[in-house]
């Protein structure tokens, strides 16, 4: 290389380019080129300096023993100077310098770099004024820094407290939108409910970014000045925050409390990345600065106007759908604790674990910490953490729940076993239907002397009636219809293999329930004109009929579709079941947390404790279970579930109905159907009652009142809705709908009222009525029938009571002052006095 060539590379590639072309001449003319091999030392640590060196090719690194200024620790590329402060100065060497890879170097002697430097004095000039610069450079540099940091500390983020724990999908997606918005630049909108620490997924992404050197403050949007100075700083006048935090990470936590003001700014700080300092009332409004800093939004909900800015929105799962994570962040937490405190390390128990999944934590994540922390500190040293010692509030929908199969273990024995209902149903139930079916059709046909006639109208009736407000729809468990469904199924897939049809669930829900009404109907029209009450083979039709229906769509469809969408009785008992005190239902955070093989929806071979079931008959998950409609007991859930999740509750009666029912039209279609079956049961009295002087042994005649009769309670309730919204009585009146469902006990009421004169009047009688049946005279048996008066007081009894807790059930329905409600309530009372007047009188 020429010495001209070599001027103008120090010139142009080194700190020596300051120095005049004379001096980096006389430089260039001791220089001295060296190839030294990688990995070798060129220079010692504390020794004094030997020449002035200069890197032309390859890479050099320094390493010192100096651990209060690790800053000494660097790297040297092409250009570097190295040795030249020590030289002028005659200092030792600070650190060992070593080649990473082989160097090409020029080096210049020390004893012939301070005779150039001795006859040239500018070289120590510049390089003073070079320290000077630099020095000054350092203390405005390190005064920023310390203002700076001064600002920042009070938002500081220091460090992440962990990642996201658990395995769970929610999880894992979780761990996956962090990766992906910590990739890039781009603002985030973390939002979820409170007790997420969504502030920590923030920390997450900034720590996992390429800027993760750079500060992470957090601040809270309501303490923001509403003029935003802290944030945006002031033209001319002090710094924001976003001024001082440079390229580092902003966390805007609880946006929702971001005063109305500032939402403008912010939105465009995230659209645009630029700001606008604050002014003062008369100046101009300042030119809008840029900023590199990395926005994350932290809320409970998120903002239409901040989503539509960001790049990244990230919605945090609750715990409650994370139940497969509870037990990791029940060690999680258990084994930050006892690190902190330094005892021993308890393990919890499966009964302790399941109690805690079947929580819902509306604390979420910092709910569960301090279970778990205070159940540490009550077990005080024991080895494990028990059921007992974790009482976390009680969830909203286990408020006044009671698991009668913890309270009473006989009851879940027996309802596992295969008497009920297997047994129960094809040892008995079967056999006594045909037998009933039979003597039906052969057997005498007045109910004075047919027992089946007198057993199904003054037995069956007012007894499940009755039974509805405490077990629901617990006849379907029974049912002979559907026990000859499924009988028909098995044996025409034997005779006939093949795959039976999926259930066309979108038209059943639609049309399904229409057509139990319409079956209804003419069931209350057949029973009244052609008198079933009375005559034992119209009785078996009916019976037959439904039976056929159950066995038709038995062969063609799986499972019960006949019950689920289209048996009138099990639609009268869905409606009913809705009044019940009990419930069965499962716990949802065991299910989602420990179950994968849904065995009480699918069914499954036996499991651990769950035996083998061909899975729910109706398709009904337990633990998606809101409504006691869609459910017979037929216990094929509780005999499945390996995890003891099934409950069989005793509730209030009929909370669903005010807390998580939705309302349908065709069952309010048939509330009001069965309503009026009431008054269609009484129709001589009710001719009697009104004046009315109709020959009802003329059919049409018959038929059109009947027909009326059916219709004129709904067509009243309805009119006394509409006017009172049309007088604006209630100005924020429920759907006519939802508040039907108010005159459920009336009509439950009703109807074992009128049953009661049978049950009470003729029920006694069964035993002589046995014996006339086969022809034997049973005049000397026993018969206990109530007296008159004594029905007649139940009857008006159970009225009064039925008006009462209609009054009661709509109250909790609309949850609205009783001014507003007093037209339902006047109703109510009317078509109870109605009911008293044609049945009690």
């Amino acid at each position: 290389m020429t010495s001209p060539e070599t001027v103008i590379w120090l010139q142009e590639r080194t700190t020596l380019g300051i120095l005049s072309p004379e001096v980096l001449n006389a430089i260039a003319q001791v220089i001295e080129e060296q190839v030294v091999s990688a990995e070798t030392d060129l220079v010692s640590e504390g020794t004094p300096p030997e020449a002035l060196y200069i890197l032309v090719e390859g890479q050099l690194e320094s390493n010192t023993t100096n651990e209060t200024n690790p800053a000494l620790a660097c790297g040297f590329l092409p250009g570097s100077v190295i040795e030249l402060k020590e030289l002028l100065l005659d200092e030792l060497t600070p650190f060992t310098i070593t080649t990473v890879t082989d160097c090409q170097l020029w080096v210049v002697p020390g004893d012939k770099f301070r005779e150039i430097v001795s006859q040239y004095p500018e070289i120590a000039k510049a390089f003073s004024r070079q320290l000077v610069q630099e020095l000054a450079q350092a203390t405005s540099a390190l005064s920023y820094e310390q203002e700076r940091s001064v600002a920042l500390r009070p938002y500081l983020v220091t460090k992440a407290q962990r990642g996201i724990v658990g395995t769970s999908r929610y999880a894992v997606r979780l761990r996956e939108q962090i990766r992906e918005a910590a990739a890039d630049r781009k603002s985030v909108d973390i939002f979820g409910e409170p007790g997420l620490e969504k502030d920590n997924i923030a920390a997450l992404i900034h720590f996992g970014s390429p800027k993760r050197r750079e500060p992470i403050i957090k601040v809270n949007c309501g303490i923001l000045q509403t003029s935003g100075a802290d944030l945006f700083g002031r033209a001319g006048g002090k710094p924001g925050l976003l001024e001082w935090l440079g390229e580092g990470t902003l966390v805007l936590n609880n946006i929702q409390e971001l005063p109305e003001e500032l939402l403008p700014p912010v939105t465009q700080l995230l659209k645009t990345g630029t700001y606008t300092p604050v002014s003062r009332s008369g100046e101009s409004t300042p030119e809008p600065r840029p900023s590199k800093a990395r926005i994350l939004i932290v809320s409970e909900k998120t903002l239409p106007t901040i989503e539509r800015s960001v790049g990244h929105v990230i919605k945090v799962p609750p715990l409650r759908v994370r139940k497969a994570d509870v037990q990791a962040q029940v060690e999680y937490y258990t084994s930050l604790y006892i690190r902190a405190r330094g005892v021993p390390k308890p393990h919890i128990t499966p009964e302790a674990l399941r109690r805690l999944q079947s929580y819902d934590f509306p604390g979420n994540l910092k709910e569960l910490k301090n279970l778990v922390e205070r159940a540490i500190v009550q077990a005080e040293g024991a080895n494990e953490l028990t059921e007992e010692i974790f009482w976390p509030a009680e969830a909203k929908k286990k408020r006044f729940r009671v698991n009668l199969l913890n309270a009473y273990p006989n009851l879940r024995r027996f309802l596992r076993s295969p008497w009920w209902p297997d047994r129960i149903n094809y040892g008995f139930t079967a056999t006594a239907f045909a037998i009933i079916v039979a003597v039906l059709f052969i057997g005498p046909q007045t109910r004075d002397r047919n027992f089946v006639l007198n057993f199904f109208w003054a037995w069956w009736w007012p007894f499940f009636l009755f039974l509805f407000p405490f077990l629901g729809r617990i006849w379907c468990s029974v049912c002979p219809f559907m026990i000859y469904g499924e009988i028909t199924q098995k044996l025409s897939l034997w005779l006939w293999p093949r795959k039976l049809k999926r259930w066309p669930r979108q038209e059943a829900e639609k049309w399904g329930g229409w057509f139990m009404f319409g079956l209804f109907t003419l069931i209350f029209l057949w029973e009244e004109l052609w008198h079933l009450e009375n005559t034992a083979y119209l009785s078996a039709c009916l019976l037959l009929l439904i039976t056929a229906g159950a066995m038709i769509f038995s062969a063609i469809f799986e499972r019960r579709f006949w019950c689920r969408y289209l048996c009138p009785i099990g639609g009268m008992n869905g409606l009913f079941a809705k009044l019940s005190m009990t419930e069965l239902r499962a716990q949802q955070g065991i299910c989602s947390a420990s179950c994968t093989t849904y065995q009480c929806y699918k069914g499954g071979p036996q499991k651990g404790e769950g035996l083998e079931t061909n899975g729910c008959p109706l398709y009904s998950h337990p633990a998606q279970l809101e409504d006691n409609r869609d459910c017979v007991l037929c216990m094929t859930c509780l005999k499945a579930c390996p995890h003891r999740s099934v409950e069989f509750n005793l509730r209030p009666p009929a909370i669903e109905l005010w807390t998580t029912h939705v309302p349908r039209t065709y069952e309010v279609a048939l509330l009001f159907l069965l309503l009026g079956g009431i008054y269609l049961h009484r129709l001589p009295e009710l001719q009697s009652w009104l004046g009315l002087q109709l020959d009802l042994t003329q059919f049409w005649q018959h038929f059109g009142l009947s027909l009326l009769v059916l219709i004129i309670p709904a067509i009243f309730t309805f009119g006394v809705y509409g006017l009172l919204k049309l007088l604006n009585f209630n100005r924020k009146p429920k759907s006519f709908v939802e508040l039907a469902y108010g005159y459920l006990p009336l009509v439950l009421g009703g109807n074992l009222a009128h049953y009661l004169r049978l049950g009470l009047g003729e029920g006694g009688r069964i035993l002589p009525v046995t014996f006339a049946t086969f022809g034997l005279s049973g005049e000397q048996l026993p018969i206990l029938v109530a007296h008159p008066a004594v029905i007649a007081f139940l009857q008006g009894t159970t009225i009064i009571f039925s008006v009462l807790m209609t009054m009661l059930l709509t109250q909790k329905i609309a949850k609205q002052p009783v001014r507003s409600l007093l037209g339902q309530y006047l109703a109510a009372i009317a078509l109870g006095v109605s009911m008293w007047a044609i049945i009690v009188l």
